[in-house]
């Protein structure tokens, strides 16, 4: 498959599930804590699809999910949970672009 469309659905997935997690949370304001973690895992899917690097995937995935959820982590102070989510669904769109990606 295309890279960049994969890497549009792999983000628009990663971007869902990441807010469908979140909703039952509690936020000052929900409306662009959502927004804004959509957006971040959104970039996470769409930049790995579109890294080439003579690496395997699964390790440009991670490597990019890190780098991409780090400031968020940083302004949040919530480290674990973004750096975690961000290292999983890295390693699974890696994995996913590198086998898939045409």
């Amino acid at each position: 498959m295309n890279r960049i469309v994969l890497g549009l659905i792999c983000g628009l997935a990663f971007g869902v599930v990441d807010v469908l997690l979140m909703l039952p949370l509690e936020f000052p304001d929900k409306k662009t804590a959502l927004l804004g973690a959509f957006l971040d895992r959104f970039a996470i899917g769409f930049t790995i699809a579109c890294v080439k690097l003579p690496w395997p995937g699964w390790l440009i995935g991670l490597t990019f999910a890190l780098l991409i959820s780090l400031p968020s982590a940083v302004v949040t102070k919530a480290y674990a949970p973004i750096l975690i989510g961000g290292a999983v669904g890295g390693l699974i769109i890696g994995f996913v672009v590198g086998r898939w990606g045409v």
